[in-house]
């Protein structure tokens, strides 16, 4: 299915940029890599003749002449000659070359910590979340073990909740998985969240949290770390110097350096699974859509035939995408104890 959704993806996009579409004033791929992107502002759609409806965000950034702090707004919305978009401080966003999209001075990236579209639905994102893991928990210190067990919205949150711990976590660290559970818990609902929100196309949702690699980078980064100050003797013994032939791991280290290369591979393939299918399945909605565009300036019988395959596919895609959605924060979180298990296990002789 991941391969698949790629293919379609490039295919899709091959479509987007064949002459005769380029001729055409839609541009398939600028809608696509516009959906996927970050930006210093949440564009929320268009209104015509040029304008948009556009929230500006927080621009924080340290510059020569010191640190500042403005509304994105004071960008000008249209690029100059040079393909620069101006604002104060002499600060500029570059639209085109190796800086697109950043914040310059003098052609120069500059520190940016701004509040971008990806962190401000991120935000959101947790408080959505904290409400309902907050609310949930609230609901438990007003009954008692013995009260019936709860329905409605609580009750789906003690599903997951149950299904996670019992089915992924505690099966894969093995046994003292208890003080993991806060840290895996936490990674499956906040990816799940996220990328449920991802698929709403309008504020507060339309974010591609989990399609942006920084993002997938710090979860990989917090797995590897717990995972390495987890790891006993023996699985530090099992890199450095794994039972295996002698001439395989001296006076050549081969296998002890293909084990530890192994411990920066799991945490990278973390990184690329989440980033690559969530980036990936947006990139495909966004594009099966564009389609309704793309034959408008077509006959009547294209249009409408096309237009209804769009809308199927696009169906179609929305529903695999909630799927998705839980199938990728289960995978990251399963893996993540499986990783955690692994750098804990004891010889089968003791």
């Amino acid at each position: 299915m991941i391969y698949m959704k790629r293919l379609l993806c490039m295919a899709l996009l091959l479509l987007a940029m064949t002459p005769a579409m380029r001729a055409e004033d839609f541009s398939a791929k600028e809608v696509v890599l516009e959906h996927i992107k970050d930006s210093h502002e949440w564009h929320v759609t268009d209104l015509g003749e040029g304008k948009s409806l556009v929230i500006p965000l927080p621009v924080i950034v340290n510059s020569s002449t010191g640190w500042h702090v403005f509304s994105s707004s004071q960008f000008e919305h249209h690029a100059d000659a040079n393909g620069l978009r101006q604002g104060p401080y002499g600060l500029a966003i570059a639209t085109e070359g190796e800086n697109a999209d950043k914040i310059v001075e003098n052609g120069e990236p500059v520190l940016d910590l701004s509040i971008t579209k990806t962190v401000a639905v991120m935000f959101i994102n947790v408080a959505i979340l904290l409400c309902c893991i907050l609310g949930s928990a609230r609901w438990y210190k007003k009954r008692q073990a013995s009260d019936p067990a709860p329905g409605g919205f609580v009750g789906f949150v003690e599903m997951l909740v149950m299904y996670v711990v019992d089915d992924i976590i505690k099966p894969g660290v093995g046994k003292g998985y208890e003080k993991y559970v806060p840290y895996l818990l936490t990674c499956f609902f906040f990816i799940f969240t996220c990328n449920v929100m991802g698929l709403i196309p309008f504020p507060p949702g339309s974010g591609n949290v989990t399609g942006n690699i920084a993002v997938t980078f710090f979860l990989a980064l917090c797995t590897f770390i717990i995972v390495q100050f987890s790891g006993n003797k023996h699985y530090w013994k099992d890199i450095f110097w794994p039972e295996v032939p002698t001439w395989l791991k001296a006076p050549i280290p081969i296998i002890p350096v293909i084990e530890f290369v192994g411990i920066f591979t799991k945490p990278f393939a973390l990184m690329i699974r989440l980033f690559a299918n969530m980036m990936a399945g947006h990139a495909i909605a966004v594009a099966i859509t564009c389609i309704i565009f793309l034959v408008a300036s077509q006959a009547v019988a294209v249009q409408l035939s096309m237009s209804a395959l769009s809308v199927i596919m696009s169906v179609f895609m929305m529903c695999l995408e909630c799927l998705v959605c839980f199938i990728q924060a289960m995978v990251f979180t399963m893996l993540s104890a499986v990783f955690i298990g692994l750098a804990r296990v004891e010889p089968a002789h003791e």
